[in-house]
């Protein structure tokens, strides 16, 4: 039987995110960045003027905090040390939001906190992709783990077996972010999720769930 295997976000459930580009946007280019507002669409704002930030320019400032700024980026506590026991026992895969333009960054980064685990790049929803890194592995069973909630739900309608942890791990935002509706599980901090992982490997594949394969997700 094939080994179990855990599929991780990377940004917020890792690494340490929006603080660094917080912190960054403000140094550097006079924006004021609104960590509870999560839709970016009213979050970052000029900061002499209090408008919003043109659309277009956001992914700008996005591409160019990965460009230049990963450097600032520092591992989610406990992260490290629990993804060290879990590799143990299960095969790890990074599946993070981040453009081909950044994969090898992403990979370099990580293996430089001792975080050495493959690390494949996407765009838009996780559940495809998953559901392609799952059969490509036969795992025996398998558990996703993502700060952000349609990500859940797209992995609860293409992968409905596989176990979905929620994890917001850093602290400034995690507050303010609802459990996500189509995780089994929202924990943020390691040391309990960890454990709940542990568990789920050891019991076997996620119970299917009818509503999240009769189309009413997406």
């Amino acid at each position: 039987m094939n080994r179990p295997l855990i599929i991780t976000d990377c940004d917020e459930v890792l690494l340490h995110m929006v603080v660094p580009f917080r912190d960054w946007l403000d140094e550097t280019h006079n924006v004021h960045f609104d960590m509870h507002d999560r839709g970016f669409a009213e979050a970052l704002r000029h900061k002499d003027s209090g408008q919003v930030v043109e659309r277009e320019l956001v992914w700008g400032l996005l591409v160019a905090f990965f460009d230049t700024e990963m450097h600032r980026q520092t591992p989610i506590a406990g992260a490290v040390a629990a993804l060290g026991r879990l590799a143990q026992v299960a095969d790890i895969v990074v599946l993070t939001n981040i453009g081909e333009r950044h994969h090898q960054l992403r990979v370099e980064q990580l293996a430089a906190f001792g975080l050495d685990f493959p690390v494949q790049w996407n765009h838009g929803p996780k559940g495809e992709p998953l559901a392609a890194i799952v059969a490509a592995r036969d795992a025996s069973v398998a558990l996703f783990i993502d700060d952000l909630a349609e990500h859940h739900t797209s992995v609860a309608r293409h992968a409905p077996d596989v176990w979905r942890l929620h994890m917001v791990g850093e602290p400034e935002i995690a507050i303010t972010v609802p459990a996500a509706p189509h995780a089994h599980a929202r924990i943020d901090n390691w040391a309990a999720a960890e454990r709940w992982i542990m568990d789920k490997l050891a019991t076997g594949p996620a119970p299917i769930e009818t509503s999240y394969t009769d189309g009413a997700l997406s």
